[in-house]
């Protein structure tokens, strides 16, 4: 795991004493996840990801007390936000699609807060999605902050299953940023394009390589495949228009980022490679 920017670094450490306090015996071992454990964490920019691992199903309260000590207001995260998960060890090595979580947290200065107590109750219109694929990226890349290494402990749905939830997942991003904008909105809604095209390009290297990379190493990967002048199909391959990517890719340091209409194009044709590898 990178080098940690300080706060981040001492965010984690008091809120793995404090999971400790609460789980005790119980505490299987917590887990940086997302742009952490893919050593590409921004300060600023960055969510901090967390995955803790307990041997059993918990009890309510415990779960309200996991909310009430890690939520901002009693541990002040010192990114946008945290996204926490909490998982039982035979959901975390169980390789499901299910959500199968205990608890789900989301808190922080610049974040929604959100608290929900079973997988189940997690609403089909959010996605149900994004724990096989959190589970997956933490089989492969998590870092241990307590407990055995993340790779005995989580393990991936297989790829069948895999480009299936990535499906799911474009689906559902390109249906939640579709509708008809204006110039001018355009612009005042693009502060998400870079992360959508660089997120599909790293769902694009996850099926083709069989790895995961961070978003930005991703999106330098399918750059690097792609001579900015080609502007059509290549033997049969998606578009992937180059400058898109490099738009992105310059976003991360201040540019401009790709405007609304091309990146939900480049998300429909990284959806059209993706259903075309599940079709084998």
């Amino acid at each position: 795991m990178q080098a940690l920017d300080p706060f981040a670094g001492k965010y984690l450490t008091a809120l793995t004493e404090r999971t400790q306090l609460l789980l005790l015996s119980d505490l299987v071992g917590v887990y940086a996840a997302g742009s952490i454990a893919m050593d590409a964490y921004e300060r600023g920019r960055s969510d901090i990801d967390v995955a803790i691992v307990c041997s059993a199903e918990l009890p309510v309260a415990t779960k309200q007390a996991i909310v009430a000590a890690l939520r901002h207001e009693s541990l002040p995260c010192p990114a946008r936000g945290l996204e926490l998960v909490v998982y039982r060890s035979e959901v975390a090595g169980g390789a499901t699609v299910d959500p199968g979580f205990e608890v789900e947290l989301n808190t922080g200065p610049r974040m929604d807060f959100r608290a929900t107590y079973a997988g189940a109750d997690r609403d089909e219109r959010d996605g149900t999605f994004w724990y096989a694929v959190d589970r997956s990226i933490l089989a492969e890349r998590g870092s241990a902050l307590l407990g055995p290494p993340a790779q005995q402990v989580f393990r991936s749905v297989p790829d069948d299953e895999l480009v299936r939830l990535l499906i799911a997942s474009l689906r559902w991003h390109v249906g939640a940023e579709s509708g008809a904008i204006g110039e001018a909105e355009e612009q005042e809604f693009a502060s998400w394009t870079d992360d959508a095209v660089l997120n599909s390009c790293r769902a694009l290297q996850r099926m083709r390589t069989g790895h995961w990379f961070s978003k930005v190493e991703a999106g330098r990967q399918v750059l690097a495949e792609r001579a900015p002048a080609i502007a059509g199909p290549t033997a049969g391959e998606e578009v992937l228009d180059a400058n898109v990517i490099k738009q992105a890719l310059d976003a991360r340091t201040g540019a401009a980022p790709p405007s609304v209409r091309l990146a939900r194009q480049f998300q429909r044709e990284i959806l059209a490679a993706l259903e075309k590898i599940d079709r084998g």
